[in-house]
């Protein structure tokens, strides 16, 4: 862990969809690795949102900007001239996705062209990770986790939007990075990811969240779903670790998953379980059926051991850590603690970083 936040320190990182969920614990890892952070999105995607919550923008240079607008992020990049980027910004919600189809292909296809195109008009790109989904596999409901070699084919608008951006990451691979001063180019794919201040609609946590603070009951649409529910600090742990070791030697780049082991592969119901006893009070869940409900998959895990073997990254903390986390996260914003300040303490804990 210190190896890994120490590489980061004085590293020029742009970082693409920084105002979001994930990109927010993001932006607050690497400010506290020491890193010179620049972010490039569109505005917080929630109201309330974590990145406004956190402050975050007084501690990195944040350029409001849409993912689909190539020239502005290619001049945001060369001006900034980052050694690693990390490729965040998407439309990452399935039902959006039945909605507004056009939208996501292009912010989700078209933007990861945009974004190589910077990338290749940058020399001081050393290491580029693009963040896709789990659900970018042709899901056959197994029973056993997908490997990185698996055939892509996302069924519905968004995950098959990543199934073609992680196609157009192959293809400027081989087509655009193939001398030795070329960066290297990596894919990310990682489970369903949960933690505090998630405000998104149409997720798990959020919902059960919005749930209890009203006084109702938790409603679950499809309490058998199987999926790879993990801490959101244990895929970018992830997305950290394959930058640097890309950074250090081209020869890792590749495409990796980044999913919980067996046991951490819950249903929605066993999660949603787990957080009715973390948080107490007498939260409880229910089954509310939906009529004509759009198409989700049943069963879906990650196998990780390339991962494992290649990275030496391992998940640090379980489905029962990761909801309690989210449940000290939120009760502690209740009570009046700053939102970054119970961030940066998760963050220190997870990363086992002294507070002197």
């Amino acid at each position: 862990m210190d190896d890994l936040l120490s590489f980061y320190k004085n590293k020029r990182v742009f970082l693409t969809g920084h105002t979001g969920f994930k990109g927010t614990w993001l932006s607050r890892i690497l400010i506290l690795a020491g890193a010179d952070v620049t972010g490039y999105s569109l505005e917080a995607p929630t109201r309330p949102s974590l990145f406004e919550q956190t402050k975050t923008v007084s501690q990195m240079k944040s350029i409001i900007g849409d993912i689909r607008d190539g020239e502005k992020i290619k001049k945001a990049m060369v001006e900034s001239k980052p050694d690693i980027v990390l490729h965040l910004a998407a439309q990452p919600i399935v039902r959006t996705s039945y909605i507004d189809p056009v939208g996501t292909y292009e912010s989700n296809v078209m933007g990861t062209v945009n974004i190589l195109e910077a990338v290749r008009v940058c020399p001081s790109v050393k290491s580029f990770v693009n963040v896709t989904t789990d659900k970018v596999y042709l899901n056959k409901e197994w029973a056993w986790g997908y490997r990185e070699n698996e055939e892509l084919c996302g069924f519905d608008p968004y995950s098959n939007s990543k199934s073609c951006s992680e196609l157009v990451t192959y293809s400027y691979r081989n087509s655009f990075f193939i001398d030795e001063n070329s960066p290297a180019i990596s894919t990310a794919r990682s489970g369903n990811v949960i933690g505090g201040g998630d405000y998104a609609t149409d997720r798990i946590i959020p919902d059960c969240i919005r749930a209890v603070e009203s006084g109702k009951e938790i409603i679950l649409r499809n309490p058998n779903s199987t999926r790879p529910y993990q801490h959101v600090l244990e895929c970018l742990r992830g997305y950290l670790t394959l930058a640097k070791a890309q950074y250090e030697d081209k020869s890792v780049a590749g495409n990796y998953n980044f999913g919980p082991d067996d046991e951490s592969c819950v249903t929605t119901g066993e999660l949603a379980t787990l957080f009715c006893e973390s948080w107490g009070g007498g939260a409880l869940w229910k089954t509310v059926s939906e009529p004509n409900p759009p198409h989700e998959a049943n069963f879906l895990k990650l196998q990780c051991e390339k991962a494992k073997n290649v990275l030496c990254w391992y998940p640090k903390w379980g489905i029962k850590q990761a909801v309690e986390n989210i449940c000290e996260w939120e009760k502690n914003v209740q009570n009046g603690t700053a939102a970054a300040e119970i961030t940066d303490k998760q963050i220190k804990e997870y990363f086992s970083i002294s507070n002197s």
